[in-house]
């Protein structure tokens, strides 16, 4: 171990991103994401049991027309895309050994995600809006 190596604290070691180059910040971004999905996630089924019981369309219309119904629904569809892109992102970059695959794989990552919230999102503020 070189001397100016030995001198840094454990911070300044996990702040100099590790072996992947990521440092803490995508740690910390899972755990984030994961805290919001526990919240969100028993939220989500217990207020959709109570208000969608019949199970008709008109139901599933009338629970996203309550603002913050609609906005507790956009929270876990962000939040829920983010984790699974986070959780892809780490198992890509450990696993696929290939460069170009690798490239491939990881804008995928980044797009898909991207595109299914938009489409999510938009459907649920149309559904809001009463467009």
């Amino acid at each position: 171990m070189s001397k100016q190596r030995a001198m840094r604290s454990a911070l300044g070691r996990v702040r100099n991103h590790g072996a992947a180059g990521e440092g803490t910040g995508h740690f910390i971004a899972q755990r984030v994401s994961s805290i919001a999905l526990a919240i969100l996630a028993p939220w989500f089924v217990v207020s959709a049991a109570l208000a969608l019981r019949d199970g008709a369309y008109a139901s599933v219309i009338d629970f996203l027309t309550y603002p913050v119904n609609a906005v507790g629904v956009v929270l876990l569809l962000v939040a829920g895309l983010w984790h699974m892109m986070l959780g892809m992102q780490e198992v890509i970059v450990d696993y696929i050994h290939k460069p170009s695959s690798k490239i491939v794989l990881l804008l995928l990552n980044a797009f898909v995600p991207l595109a299914l919230g938009a489409g999510a999102v938009f459907a649920v503020l149309l559904i809001n809006f009463g467009a």
